[in-house]
């Protein structure tokens, strides 16, 4: 089986590989303009895409849409946390939280499956942590500065890449796995 995982970022797709390819799936990767829809629910936006997507290329594909929710702010910026991040930015973040003691925040990733003509089915992972009270680290980007991995005292940021995929959550792609085996 074939699924075309849309999306420019080869990490999660060599993600997606490792899970899906020793069970028969073969994960090929797409890059395609897809209208992303403002909606406060992440599992909503993702399967927008999914289904825009798998019409569009007219086979099987996954899309994902992820947010970094955070605790205190409730859970702002959610679904909003690219354009949080094109504005202003971490640093404007950490402003916002900067008298808040409670630092609780986990990044929500959704992975939709679609194939064209019909529903959408999604598949949710958490990675919980906290916020940091300063950026740190020189690798990854963005929110890696300030999100610190539940158990751990360093920010995603401190972490080179092959060390920091570790810490996301696959349980989304473990979901799907699953479902994908069910269809069989």
């Amino acid at each position: 089986m074939d699924i075309t995982y849309v999306t420019g970022n080869s990490y999660k797709v060599e993600l997606a590989k490792r899970i899906l390819e020793p069970h028969g799936v073969n994960v090929l990767q797409k890059k395609i303009y897809c209208p992303e829809i403002q909606n406060d629910d992440i599992t909503n936006v993702s399967k927008y895409s999914a289904k825009y997507a798998a019409n569009e290329l007219n086979m099987p594909v996954i899309k994902n849409d992820s947010g970094l929710i955070v605790e205190a702010l409730k859970g702002f910026p959610g679904p909003y946390t690219s354009y949080i991040e094109d504005t202003i930015t971490e640093v404007g973040l950490l402003k916002l939280m900067q008298s808040e003691t409670n630092r609780k925040a986990c990044f929500i990733e959704v992975i939709s499956y679609c194939e064209p003509g019909k529903e959408p089915v999604s598949f949710v992972s958490y990675t919980n942590g906290t916020i940091a009270t300063e950026l740190r680290g020189k690798y990854g980007w963005s929110f890696d500065k300030l999100f610190i991995p539940e158990g751990k005292t360093k920010t995603l940021a401190e972490f080179e890449d092959d060390e920091r995929w570790k810490f996301w959550s696959d349980d989304a792609y473990l979901q799907l796995e699953e479902y994908l085996k069910n269809l069989k």
